[in-house]
């Protein structure tokens, strides 16, 4: 048999799976690491815990899937995106914590480039808005803030990277810098057109160009791997950040097929092809995951409470002892009694961008109960999901394509039938799970191996990709839009004050 080993680097925990060579998982080993809240709004990481954790990890899916190093084809690597790290070139040491996409300690800055009217310069080169979300301006705060770090980053003593790029450097002990487009197009810098670091737009972030890494398709030998670390030099055939990757391992490879990851978020990303198309309806565009040189784009949609509503009514409001008792509760009630749940705990992401918007609990009667706020709470996940594929349906058609056909999903909350059905009434389309529904390290395996000769082509990869289940609509249309109009009022009320 033949192996692939997928580093998943993500936001709360590193992971490690071995996939075999027809995408089923053969060993998966899993370690959480610390979250660093230095003050409201900032979240950290420390560098070397993702790097130990990580290698503690594929150290230890080798010794459950009994393999050796040998047995590996090749390696993936797949990773939260936009999370900013800076280290020195000579030591390899860090000279800050890494800054987590969550991070929003950059928006003064944002504030000010959208005030001297820069974002459309942004938006045409990258696809992306000026948001505190993306890489560049963390990296300019790093620069501005940290003692010494803009002289020596002048003198081209300091190396920045995403979380892959950092994975790397440590794998083959610095000799790698090294990054894919899909994470570099996630940082504000890249023109995504050309797939080449702007000197425009690294100008106006204040960024020395000897700091950036170099810039390869996604499936591509990046770099070996040192052999004492997992006791045989491999190679890096692979690097996507994760949504991207999740598009990848769920066989989107064609304009007009989208996937919704259901996390603590929800990203949705639907492939537009060679097709570099701004949005009208409040998404942006990024690179998809690239098999060869050729730029691919997608659209993308963030929702920043999925997932996590769900622990708000664990942790929050004491509703249930444990996530996978929401399911339960919810359908003891036929429907939410009127009640909607819009969970903008962190502002609203795509499509509205509020970010002052806060959470809201709207229609509660004398009669309504528990049960029925939870089923507003997986409802909402569903009705957030629900705007974003109108959205890129809306763009879709703007550009001559078609509405979206169908749904693929993945990610912990896709397991919950009930949601998956919510979900499908309200979109009036058919929703796939697959059978292998840990889709961000399967796009890294199966990226790592096409540039390793273990697949040869996209065909074959669509051939393996297999449903597990498929959510028919059952509401009538008629219905649905009336629900949606209900949750777009909801959503009205949250944002009003």
């Amino acid at each position: 048999m033949t192996y692939l080993l997928a580093l998943d680097q993500g936001t709360s925990s590193s992971r490690s799976i071995v996939f075999d060579k027809d995408g089923h998982i053969v060993a998966m080993a899993q370690r959480e690491f610390r979250q660093i809240y230095p003050q409201p709004g900032w979240v950290e990481h420390d560098p070397k815990e993702i790097w130990e954790t990580q290698l503690a990890t594929a150290k230890e899916v080798l010794q459950k899937a009994k393999l050796l190093a040998k047995d590996i084809a090749s390696i993936g690597i797949t990773n939260q995106r936009e999370t900013t790290l800076v280290w020195n070139r000579k030591t390899g040491e860090p000279v800050y914590n890494a800054i987590v996409w969550q991070d929003r300690r950059a928006e003064p800055t944002c504030a000010e480039f959208r005030e001297r009217g820069l974002e459309p310069l942004f938006r045409e080169k990258t696809g992306l808005i000026i948001d505190a979300y993306f890489s560049g301006t963390k990296l300019k705060w790093i620069l501005d803030n940290v003692a010494g770090a803009r002289e020596a980053a002048q003198k081209g003593e300091l190396a920045f990277g995403t979380v892959d790029t950092w994975l790397m450097w440590q794998l083959t002990g610095g000799k790698a810098h090294v990054t894919d487009v899909s994470n570099a197009s996630r940082t504000l810098m890249l023109d995504v057109r050309s797939n080449t670091w702007d000197d425009e737009l690294l100008k106006v972030l204040g960024v020395p160009r000897s700091m950036l890494p170099e810039v390869k398709p996604s499936s591509h030998l990046f770099a070996h791997t040192l052999p004492d670390l997992l006791g045989a030099s491999l190679p890096i055939g692979g690097v996507a950040g994760d949504q991207q990757s999740a598009l990848f391992g769920q066989a989107c490879f064609r304009p007009g097929l989208a996937k919704n990851t259901y996390g603590t978020g929800c990203f949705m990303l639907m492939h537009t092809g060679a097709n570099f198309q701004l949005s009208t309806n409040g998404l942006v565009t990024t690179s998809a995951a690239q098999p060869t040189k050729t730029p691919e784009f997608a659209l993308e949609g963030s929702v920043f409470i999925g997932g996590a509503v769900v622990q708000w009514l664990r942790d929050g409001l004491n509703a249930i002892k444990a996530s996978g008792e929401v399911q339960q509760l919810a359908e003891s009630v036929p429907d939410s009694g009127g009640v909607m749940f819009v969970p903008a705990f962190t502002g609203l992401g795509a499509p509205y961008w509020k970010a002052d918007a806060r959470g809201a609990i709207v229609g509660l009667t004398r009669g309504t109960t528990v049960a029925h706020i939870a089923r507003a709470a997986l409802e909402s996940i569903a009705f957030q999901s629900a705007a974003l594929l109108q959205a890129m349906s809306r763009d879709a058609v703007a550009a001559g394509g078609s509405p979206v056909a169908e749904l693929r999903v993945d990610g912990g909350a896709c397991v919950n039938n009930l949601l998956m059905q919510i979900q499908a009434d309200l979109l009036g389309i058919p929703v796939v799970r697959p059978k292998v529904i840990e889709t961000t390290a399967l796009g890294a395996a199966y990226l790592a191996g096409l540039s390793s000769g273990v697949y040869k082509s996209l065909d074959e990869l669509s051939a393996q990709w297999q449903v597990d289940r498929t959510f028919r609509p059952t509401l009538p249309r008629e219905r649905a839009q009336e629900r949606m109009a209900q949750w777009e009022h909801a959503v009205r009320m949250a944002t009003a004050a």
